[in-house]
């Protein structure tokens, strides 16, 4: 029996590649080809339309790594082809057994430049016409891409992704250009039996419908013949009708299929190669859409419409019409598929802000949930921001089954940190509807209660979407017994139905863990520091230019932030934040943020003067009384003031939260930092208030709160450790090549430090200034390792339970690890660690790292040893194999003696150095809260320009809290409204001063509405 059902399977398997498959286009034309090859950057189909062509035959080599090839490809349909389909099978040469979404890809235009239809590494036919009148001239331009394959996992062909090593070889040999009649009798007995082929493989052997279904086949296979197609095609489906007709179990599972192709921006291809890869798989599938009028199709990232609406007007026309037509659905709502735990939370914010706007003024389309089918994780501060945009649920993709963090469910409330729950659910990765998978997912489906059976299932391949294949199937799995049932739904209505039917979901609290991290809390450091550096220069730019706005009538730069904040955003695409792109990619970002900081830095001394360091702007939500260091050239020497070795003036200064101060202030009562070597070597730094020993090799070995006279260090531990991983194996970096005092007081203490590996240099500066309880360290790093980790090491003398991480509008606990293997777990943390027991802790602040990991374990003798390691550096092999090679900076606080509330308070001094400016006199800032637990984030005007002071603050602690917000203008009204700024509620103000309750983690978002106010004028592009 085993050996019949075997043969009888392997019998079906060879007519179906062999006899049928083969048997689809029957009659073929070769169509004319000329090509015009370009090297270089991609051009309008304006100058390919005017180019001059040469001719061009099949199997010639095209295509440089990433140059394009244009094809004129002609021909005419025969009179015998009257009333048939005819299509065009264009065969550029790539290989679609490679995974992927890097291939010879090309966009068919007409032959006036009209973008018809994209070709993929699956799908080469270009639909001509449902029925040919026959003699109609048929002329396409084919706009052929060679973007070269790269396999990220395994390091193959990652040369191509920089065009320095890509070479110039050509990629590709270009197959056929035909002109052929599809029969469609053939076609769909095609699908037919792989739709029953794939559903009888999937059963048990044992199971009596894999029988029944396989003898089915075995006849269909008997009744066709292939020198008489036309009849014997229509007799075979005859016989599989009776096995597609039994109907499904009424408890079957159900997919809710959507149509969906992954489009990163960035990735294994350039962001050109993006915005082309766009208009390619967007034309094919409102094709499909047209031929297929069940297909829904859910597509994200307002960037890629934005892109189609500016360079591809024809394509962008096709997409309203279908988001018309109800066939396209804008989903997620934010301006590109952002990696929400890297991203800052106003950043996230904007995402949802500019994305809703777009689709909403553009397509005419809402978008009520959150899509994130590509990410890696979430923090938990992500349901909040996403449900006060607007968001009722979250798509997200199902973990690996062997994940350590897989989850139990994958339909969940999702409840974030302050108490806002978003029903969840977890799809599978994209199918096809081939072969096993829908019995697959089914059988890896985590929910199994019988509310529960039903899953949305995102339909396509790679950056293909589905094909006219996978909607064959579709049509066939719609109510087919032992599959499950697929019916194409609107994300917005399986979401509805899935919560009627499941309303008491589990609820699942913290972050979403949903794939191994891989290094991408740490990879690329440039551009995750370039991102955090534009967060914080919009902060300013925003802060500063509302206050000159108010108080002195400055125009408030509209347009230039609104181009600007796209521009963020864009970069802070998953592939792009997160590391995982191409060094071409990355390239293009470091240049994008360099200039980014050189425009939002104009516009800060557009609104606050040139920094001549006689004041100080604070754009941070604390007061702060500090040292601040004046570059050489600004600044005046005095007796208030120290010099420094490189020319540079340290003074202390003062300001409010928010606020502008002054520079230049005596010590008055603030004890005067000292800096001693001693007889063994060691440097000792004192400020009455923190005392820190470094060693002869530049070592951290006692950092003493003086306030309790406690250590932070643990006994006999190193702290700033640089430690260098290679596999299994760690070297710490223990000795030093230099270790000098380089500032000495009163104002500011420096210790020196150089050591290198061979390869790599380090030069690390630790500074103690007066009044401050933090030691900083500023490390620099030219990294030439490869296949290595850099970590910062801190092993305190402190008995922690929990670690505490910055997140998006608050922060998150991790549970202690005393496992050794547990070093190799990494969480990610925006501005600040803090790790404590009862009254007493420590706080780590950073300027643009995120990953880290903490571990404790028990010494001999009793104590408890907790170790936190900042991750600085991630040299991979792929997609990008020289990622993180040169100069890096980082900068790092210890804070010893720190509650969280400290914690926080530094890591709002870390990212938001007070910045010299021109004196300002006292005054007092646009806004402030009375309350220390409830910070003020943004302050801004409104975006419809009606002048309104929009201030969004949060609760920082994890309490319930009271608090008073005041204004130092004089407000007419005031609303809270939603992150969009829309659907106000007022609240009751009196002279300025509105009061307010908020939950742990509560963001508000407040409208105050300025007395007398006029329309403030905005300044040009």
């Amino acid at each position: 029996m085993h050996d019949r059902r075997k043969s009888g399977e392997e019998r079906i398997a060879a007519f179906l590649s062999e006899r049928l498959r083969p048997a689809l286009y029957p009659q073929r034309l070769p169509m004319d080809v000329s090509a015009w090859h370009i090297p270089g950057e991609p051009v309008p189909v304006g100058i390919a339309l005017r180019a001059d062509y040469a001719p061009f035959t099949a199997g010639e080599p095209w295509g440089s790594p990433w140059s394009t090839t244009w094809f004129r490809v002609g021909a005419s349909v025969p009179a015998r082809w009257a009333g048939r389909r005819v299509e065009a099978l264009i065969d550029l040469g790539g290989d679609s057994g490679h995974p992927g979404d890097c291939q010879a890809e090309a966009l068919v235009h007409d032959a006036q430049g009209i973008p018809l239809h994209g070709l993929h590494a699956h799908t080469g036919a270009v639909p001509v016409t449902a029925s040919a009148r026959g003699g109609e001239a048929v002329h396409f331009l084919v706009e052929a891409a060679a973007n070269p394959f790269i396999d990220a996992a395994t390091g193959s062909g990652v040369r191509y992704g920089d065009p320095v090593t890509a070479g110039d070889a050509p990629l590709y040999r270009f197959r056929r250009a035909d002109l052929a009649v599809r029969d469609d009798d053939v076609w769909h007995l095609l699908h037919d039996m792989e739709t029953l082929d794939g559903l009888m493989r999937a059963l048990p052997a044992e199971l009596p419908r894999r029988h029944e279904i396989r003898i089915t086949l075995e006849h269909a296979v008997e009744a066709f013949d292939p020198q008489a197609v036309a009849p014997t095609a229509a007799a075979a489906r005859r016989v599989l009708a009776p096995a597609l007709a039994e109907r499904a179990d009424p408890s079957a599972h159900r997919f809710a299929g959507v149509g969906y192709a992954p489009l990163d921006s960035g990735g294994l291809r350039p962001l050109r190669e993006t915005i082309r890869g766009c208009a390619r798989t967007f034309s094919t599938l409102v094709t499909l859409a047209e031929e297929y009028p069940e297909l829904v199709v859910g597509a994200s990232s307002a960037q890629h419409y934005a892109w189609m609406r500016d360079q591809q007007p024809h394509v962008f026309e096709r997409l309203r019409k279908a988001v018309a037509d109800g066939n396209w659905v804008p989903v997620g709502g934010t301006w590109v598929e952002p990696d929400v735990e890297l991203a800052g939370g106003e950043a996230l914010v904007r995402q949802f802000v500019l994305g809703r706007r777009f689709f909403r003024d553009e397509l005419g389309a809402d978008s009520e949930g959150a899509w994130l089918p590509g990410a890696r994780g979430a923090s938990a501060a992500f349901p909040q921001i996403a449900a006060l945009a607007g968001a009722r649920w979250l798509l997200a993709t199902r973990p690996p089954a062997d994940h350590s963090a897989a989850t139990p469910r994958h339909t969940f409330r999702w409840e974030g940190i302050d108490g806002t729950t978003l029903f969840t659910h977890l799809a599978p990765d994209n199918a096809a509807l081939t072969g096993a998978e829908p019995a697959d997912v089914v059988t890896d489906f985590a929910d199994k209660a019988p509310a529960a059976a039903f899953s949305l299932q995102p339909l396509g391949r790679d950056a293909e979407g589905p094909g006219r294949d996978t909607l064959e199937r579709a049509r066939r799995l719609a109510d087919l017994d032992v599959s499950p049932r697929v019916a194409m739904r609107h994300p917005a209505q399986f979401f509805r139905e899935a919560r009627e039917e499941y309303p008491h979901a589990p609820v699942r609290r913290g972050g979403l863990d949903l794939a191994p991290d891989r290094g991408t809390y740490t990879s690329q450091a440039r551009t995750k520091r370039g991102n955090r550096r534009s967060e914080v220069l919009l902060h300013e730019v925003e802060l500063w230019s509302a206050t000159a706005a108010v108080r002195h009538g400055v125009p408030y730069p509209y347009d230039e932030l609104d181009a600007l904040w796209r521009r963020v955003l864009l970069q802070q695409s998953r592939r792009i934040l997160s590391g995982a792109s191409i060094a071409w990619v990355h390239e293009d970002a470091e240049h994008e943020h360099r200039d980014l900081h050189r425009r939002l830095t104009r516009l800060v001394r557009r609104a606050v003067g040139e920094p001549d360091g006689a004041g100080v702007r604070n754009a941070a939500p604390y007061s702060r009384r500090e040292v601040v260091t004046l570059r050489a050239g600004t600044g005046q020497a005095s007796d208030t003031a120290q010099l420094l070795p490189d020319g540079s003036l340290a003074v202390l200064a003062d300001a409010p939260a928010l606020g502008a101060g002054s520079t230049g202030l005596p010590l008055d009562g603030t004890a005067r930092v000292t800096a001693h070597t001693t007889v063994d070597g060691q440097q000792v730094l004192d400020n009455g208030l923190l005392r820190v020993r470094v060693d002869a090799a530049g070592l951290v070995r006692s950092a003493v709160d003086l306030a309790t006279g406690r250590d932070a260090l643990a006994p006999g531990g190193a702290g700033n450790l640089l430690q260098l991983l290679r596999g299994d194996q760690a070297l710490d970096l223990v000795e030093a090549g230099q270790v000098e005092l380089r500032a000495c007081g009163p104002l500011l203490a420096t210790v020196r430090v150089r050591r290198g590996t061979g390869r790599s240099t380090f030069v690390q500066d630790l500074t103690l200034t007066a009044g401050s309880h933090a030691l900083t360290v500023d490390t620099e790093v030219d990294w030439r390792e490869r296949d290595t980790v850099l970590k910062l090491s801190w092993p305190l003398d402190v008995h922690a339970e929990l670690s505490h991480a910055d997140v998006q509008f608050g922060h998150v606990a991790h549970p202690m690890h005393e496992d050794p293997d547990a070093t190799s777990q990494e969480f990610a943390a925006h501005r600040w660690i803090h790790v404590g027991e009862h009254r007493w802790g420590v706080a780590l602040a950073t300027d643009s790292t995120y990953g880290h990991d903490v571990t404790r374990h028990t010494r001999d003798g009793g104590g408890t040893t907790t170790v936190v390691r900042h991750t600085l550096l991630c040299a991979t092999n792929g997609p990008d194999p020289y990622a993180d090679r040169g100069l890096h900076r980082f900068r790092h606080t210890l804070r010893p003696g720190a509650t969280l509330g400290d914690a926080i308070t530094e890591g709002y001094a870390v990212n938001l150095p007070l910045r010299p400016g021109p004196a300002a006199g006292p005054q007092t800032p646009l806004v402030h809260v009375d309350h220390p637990d409830v910070v003020v984030e943004t302050v801004k005007l409104a975006d419809d320009r009606s002048g309104d002071v929009v201030v969004r603050l949060y609760e920082t602690r994890g309490g319930r809290t009271r608090a008073t917000l005041c204004a130092d203008f004089a407000v007419e009204a005031v609303h809270e409204t939603d992150l969009l700024e829309e659907h106000p509620t007022p609240r009751p103000h009196r002279h300025g001063r509105v009061p307010l309750t908020l939950r742990p983690f509560q963001i508000r978002t407040l409208r105050l509405v300025r007395a007398g106010q006029r329309q403030e004028g905005s300044s040009g592009a």
